[in-house]
């Protein structure tokens, strides 16, 4: 079959040689016959027939390509017909196979990752929750994400959800709600909606197939808008990016004499994150800071009244070692983590005289990941949490935690994961009970 270029060659050239023979005709038609004058007349015709359709296959062809679906922008994405929008879709399905002993909670999603606050403690704890077996998908994940080319650089959307919201009915279904996880919208520098915290380094976390991973990192995802400004290395500096942000505050309390925390909801001012990453070399570490305002009325709890001001300061980072090799860390303190931190430690105390104390508060991780060979890699991760709580706080309140985790992780093909990971954690509430979990984790990850 000759190709779309050379039959418009080919029509091309048809038409130029009637016209000519035409026009070379036309010259002295009063010498020609009658008859051959009628049938230059009919040339003619056909000549003007062809341009006119030739026009309309060009003009079926241009409509054609606007409405068509197109490669976007960047890898992956596709243009939305007739715009400049490049659409990406993505996400995984994964499966977690876990074993416990004892059981961390009595909860399908307690089961599934490592929660630290349902470490049971105390002699005896756990013992009915011993070589538990529970298998779950709800970690499989979506998301949609757009780019747009503005005058103003480019408009992106993003949006993103998992398995983790409601719990369904193990019994016959296995249904689960859809979580929303990010939701946001970004032009240039500036952002709003939903994401992970600014005071989260986010690069820095270590890859285990524990949903839950360390208990000592900086874990938030919420609210917020946020500017950030990338600058250039220059005397003597690295390159990098600062940002600040204004985020969705959750005063979050524990009070004497009872096992349980409760949130407040009185708050009256944003929470105040800032963050400043340096690409020192290969190497990328981030400075976070945290302002917080945390509040209680009496209307949240009785006999309770008042506000305290807290801050926190994080550093984690990523450092080559050669390779494909890296450490991963975080350290962070502060008498305002609490929430973020995980949410292990309640964000304040209510003391026995209704006045909102707060606790110092240390966290910390450290990972090493290793390439055995292309498809081949491990992760082993240690992490703490701990706080100093003000007298008379509550004896069922965390002291501290502690988690390990080891894995061995498979990619046979790109984008799937297979791996098993061994997790061990402890946990100490005020009154000095304590507790442990060792849990078995296989994982089979597909992602699109």
């Amino acid at each position: 079959m000759p190709s779309h270029h050379a039959l418009r060659a080919l029509r091309t050239c048809s038409i130029t040689t009637l016209v000519l023979i035409a026009r070379a005709a036309a010259a002295d038609v009063s010498s020609l016959p009658q008859d051959l004058t009628a049938r230059i007349d009919v040339l003619d015709q056909a000549v003007v027939e062809l341009r006119r359709q030739l026009a309309t296959a060009e003009q079926a062809r241009t409509d054609a390509t606007a409405h068509a679906v197109t490669s976007g922008a960047t890898q992956g994405s596709f243009k939305l017909p007739g715009s400049s929008t490049s659409v990406t879709v993505g996400g995984y399905v994964k499966l977690d196979a876990v074993f416990s002993n004892p059981s961390a909670g009595t909860g399908s999603t307690a089961d599934l990752f490592l929660q630290p606050n349902a470490i049971a403690v105390g002699p005896g704890a756990g013992d009915n929750e011993r070589s538990q077996v529970k298998f779950g998908a709800r970690e499989s994940r979506l998301f949609f994400k757009t780019s747009t080319p503005t005058s103003w650089g480019d408009a992106v959307t993003y949006v993103e959800g998992d398995f983790y919201g409601a719990d369904g009915n193990e019994s016959v279904s296995n249904s689960h709600g859809l979580r929303l996880r990010h939701a946001y919208g970004a032009l240039g520098p500036l952002l709003a909606g939903q994401t992970w915290t600014n005071f989260m380094y986010v690069p820095a976390l270590p890859e285990t197939l524990d949903f839950g991973g360390p208990v000592g990192q900086i874990f938030a995802r919420q609210a917020q808008v946020r500017w950030t400004q990338p600058f250039e290395a220059q005397r003597g500096m690295p390159s990098g990016q600062w940002s600040v942000a204004l985020e969705n505050p959750e005063s979050v309390f524990a009070i004497p004499g009872s096992a349980a925390s409760f949130r407040a909801d009185d708050d009256r001012m944003p929470d105040l994150t800032g963050q400043l990453v340096l690409n020192a070399q290969k190497a990328k570490v981030a400075v976070s800071a945290l302002l917080r305002e945390i509040r209680v009325d009496s209307h949240a709890a009785p006999a309770a009244t008042g506000q305290a001001r807290g801050a926190a300061l994080s550093v984690a980072g990523v450092v080559p070692l050669g390779g494909k090799d890296d450490v991963r860390f975080a350290l962070s303190a502060g008498n305002a983590i609490g929430r973020y931190s995980n949410g292990f430690f309640p964000d304040g105390v209510i003391g026995a005289d209704g006045q909102v104390r707060l606790a110092k508060q240390v966290g910390w991780y450290a990972g090493y990941r290793h390439w055995w060979s292309d498809a081949w890699r491990s992760n082993v991760v240690l992490s703490s949490a701990s706080e100093r709580n003000p007298a008379g706080t509550a004896a069922t309140t965390n002291r501290s935690t502690q988690s390990a985790h080891a894995n061995l992780i498979w990619t046979p093909v790109p984008r799937t994961d297979l791996g098993v990971e061994l997790i061990h954690a402890s946990r100490e509430t005020e009154d000095g009970q304590k507790g442990h979990l060792d849990r078995l984790q296989l994982s089979a990850k597909y992602a699109f």
